[in-house]
């Protein structure tokens, strides 16, 4: 049976994410099961690796890097071994190689960006950035973005967003006050700003279509 590993490094409610793992595996009947994990040896047995995240970027990291391991474990799965992963909102942001949340932070560097303060042209547009917003899918032929339409909403919440060195690595965006990166990736590696555990219809159709993605 495949498994899903949700990576516990003290950052966010996991359960959450977890629950719609869940749901969509139930809704689409595909026998996996879901762990909530801090043990490098369970990531690397993992089919899948999903790391949602929440706070600051710095905050994060750290707390990443003191589960002993699992940095290693995480490189050797998704990087070498290229097992499919997603990281949500902050755990997308990790995958950046720098973020300039409270100093400048070394991230994984899995992408060439960098994690900068949200700056909307319209001075009435409120930081963080809260609520829902239509989805502008700029590749529709990636596999995870198979079931979510243009101009779906999804639900954000944040005050930094990534902007990668090759545009190309947006997948989708989404318009507050400019363009922001609202799905990235490359390769084996999908990453959400929003979450998708929060985005009802458009959570679930990407949640989905990750747990089908094969490389």
């Amino acid at each position: 049976m495949s498994t899903v590993a949700l990576i516990d490094y003290g950052s966010g409610n996991l359960r959450s994410a977890a629950k719609a793992v869940e749901r969509a595996a139930l809704e689409n009947g595909m026998g996996l099961t879901v762990e909530v994990t801090d043990d490098p040896a369970r990531v690397r047995a993992a089919d899948r690796i999903v790391l949602p995240g929440v706070g600051a970027f710095g905050d994060c990291m750290r707390g990443l890097r003191s589960v002993p391991g699992m940095m290693e474990a995480l490189e050797e799965t998704v990087i070498r071994g290229g097992r499919p992963f997603l990281g949500i909102c902050v755990g997308m942001q990790l995958m950046a190689r720098i973020g300039r949340e409270h100093g400048t932070h070394e991230g994984l560097g899995w992408l060439d960006a960098e994690v900068v303060p949200l700056r909307p042209a319209d001075p009435s547009l409120k930081i963080p950035h809260m609520g829902w917003n239509a989805l502008e899918v700029r590749q529709p032929g990636h596999p995870v973005l198979a079931d979510i339409e243009a101009g779906q909403h999804a639900y954000f919440v944040h005050s930094f967003h990534m902007v990668p060195k090759d545009p190309g690595r947006i997948l989708a965006a989404v318009d507050y006050g400019g363009p922001v990166a609202a799905i990235v990736g490359r390769d084996n590696l999908v990453g959400t700003q929003f979450h998708p555990e929060k985005s009802q219809a458009a959570g679930l159709a990407l949640i989905s279509s990750f747990l089908r993605w094969r490389l």
